[in-house]
């Protein structure tokens, strides 16, 4: 055969053959009347490097008999259409050796009394973190009105510069704040993102909006359903000002809209795919953003904005009514200018809600009633001694114990990207099949890959996922959190949380950029891991620097 269609010789041959054979042509001409590809042993033959495993005329012949049926098996299976919001039925725990059993989501409140005292001018109040913001709303010095429309202006007259806006949802944001100013002068205050406003990555659904997912194809698209990390913020009294941007299909910073900048390098994009989400937090657009992880896209932009931001453990935020990519390390968290910041709307989003099965109820409380003198915090042993690392001395100084460890090194941990892609594959497999590439950034290729992961080595990597977990285990059992690392694929494949905040700003040209520093907690340890990060930044202060808006003005978008 050639490309899968009978040559004229081949029809000859088949008929004068007999016996098998003209079974077997009979097959293929029924196959091929369906418009349906026949499996021959020659393709078979071809291949079995795929597999690495040898096989017989027999076996060929064989195999492609009861291949042909899978593949009838697949059209039937493909022919039933499935949204993006449909989950597999196999569910990872990134904990299997712990039983959760009914537990309460706990009590959150801010730390200490910030003193209320509005600024003089409306850049320092934009920039101010939510816990200033949540005492000039309790104590009415700020209306949630007020700040509403303070910072839909400055989205406005930012976001050319910037390009970190799919959509502003003016309409709701100023009925919920005008809702959130009547309920507190009712004496009814829901805590402290009451009144704050907000963005959205755009991949959070929300009811009149269109949900786009940062890329062409999808940019009329509207859902139905509420993202029940949008529905809890509500329920807190949080105020949604806009849908932020991401990479298309969470891919980097480049959208159907363009490339997203980065605030204090306007010439530079902001890295993603929570690019809008980070730049609009760090540029003072929104009191907060909410984001969305599957290997760095929280993290990374975070480092490149200079935000404090939270990549809870996997499972402890609902991804419902999200855009799902990978399954199995998809995760949502808030970008925010301040750790504190994060532990606030932490508090309000995590839990289980009987819609995404990976979400789960564990308690967080904050403030963190424990002694930092108690923690242990691992940092990873370089060419450096513990002297010459200013982030050690900052940590000896709170009081902690120190403790050096090494990642895991004994497994092949970049093979298991494969995971990643077939799941992404999976999740588009539309596009692909529809040969749609348009606008996806580098999407297509890897989705194309994940076509040709047998799921034998799909389960192969996550049996090795497995292993890496305990590898993980083992690790904490020497320490509570651990500082820097280059851990990003090992802790998103384990589902460990990690929290990012500026360490500090270098010299970029003529301008000055942040530069930032990670801490890695064990599994829903986010209490004692935000309550380091809180203590690190009342030592440093780095967090309180912000961009020179006046570099902000539209520019040429590459």
């Amino acid at each position: 055969m050639t490309g899968g269609f009978l040559t004229r010789r081949q029809v000859l041959a088949a008929l004068t053959s007999g016996g098998v054979g003209t079974a077997v042509f009979r097959r293929a001409l029924a196959a091929q009347a369906e418009g349906r590809r026949a499996i021959t042993p020659e393709m078979i033959q071809q291949a079995e490097w795929i597999s690495g495993v040898p096989l017989t005329d027999t076996d060929r012949q064989t195999l492609s008999n009861s291949l042909s049926r899978l593949q009838r098996d697949f059209e039937a299976m493909r022919a039933v259409p499935l949204d993006n919001g449909v989950s597999p039925a196999l569910v990872f725990n990134p904990a299997p050796w712990e039983t959760h059993g009914n537990r309460t989501r706990g009590q959150v409140d801010l730390s200490e009394n910030h003193p209320p005292r509005k600024p003089a001018t409306e850049d320092d109040l934009a920039f101010l973190p939510v816990t200033e913001l949540a005492a000039l709303i309790r104590n009415r010095d700020v209306t949630a009105r007020e700040l509403t429309e303070l910072y839909l202006k400055r989205l406005k007259r930012y976001d050319p510069a910037l390009l970190c806006v799919v959509n502003l949802t003016e309409e709701i944001a100023l009925r919920q704040a005008e809702q959130a100013d009547r309920e507190l002068t009712a004496g009814r205050y829901r805590g402290p993102l009451h009144g704050i406003p907000w963005g959205a990555k755009d991949l959070i659904a929300y009811p009149g909006y269109p949900t786009t997912w940062g890329a062409p194809q999808y940019r009329e698209q509207m859902r139905e359903e509420k993202a029940t990390v949008a529905r809890r913020l509500e329920e807190a009294g949080a105020v949604l000002v806009a849908k932020l941007t991401l990479g298309a299909l969470a891919m980097g910073d480049r959208w159907f809209g363009g490339m997203t900048r980065n605030p204090w390098n306007p010439k530079q994009g902001s890295s993603g795919s929570s690019a809008g989400s980070a730049a609009a937090t760090a540029a003072g657009l929104v009191g907060f953003a909410l984001g969305s992880e599957t290997l760095g896209s929280i993290i990374t932009p975070s480092r490149l904005c200079g935000n404090s931001s939270l990549r809870p453990t996997f499972g402890r935020v609902s991804r419902y009514g999200c855009m799902s990519l990978c399954w199995s390390m998809d995760k949502i968290g808030p970008l925010c200018r301040s750790i504190e910041d994060c532990a606030l709307v932490f508090g309000a989003i995590h839990g289980a809600d009987g819609l995404d099965p990976a979400a789960v109820d564990r308690p967080f409380h904050w403030p963190w009633q424990g002694d930092l003198r108690t923690l242990r915090v691992g940092y990873i042993e370089n060419d450096r001694t513990p002297r010459e690392r200013t982030e050690l001395q900052v940590l000896k100084d709170l009081g902690v114990r120190l403790v050096p460890i090494q990642l895991p090194t004994r497994l092949p941990v970049n093979a298991l990207r494969l995971i990643l892609t077939t799941e992404a594959a999976a999740s588009f497999d539309e596009l692909t099949r529809q040969g749609i590439k348009e606008g996806l950034n580098s999407w297509p290729q890897m989705f194309q890959e994940g076509q040709f992961v047998p799921a034998v080595e799909y389960l192969r990597a996550n049996r090795l996922r497995t292993l890496l977990m305990e590898e993980m285990r083992k690790l904490f059992e020497q320490v509570d959190l651990y500082v820097g690392g280059n851990d990003l694929l090992i802790t998103n494949l384990t589902g460990h949380p990690t929290i990012v905040l500026p360490n500090g700003f270098r010299r970029n040209g003529d301008i000055e950029v942040p530069f930032s520093i990670t801490f890695t907690g064990r599994l829903y340890g986010e209490a004692e891991l935000l309550a380091v990060g809180h203590a690190y930044q009342q030592a440093t202060n780095w967090h309180l620097r912000r961009p020179d808006m006046s570099k902000l003005v539209p520019i040429q978008n590459g």
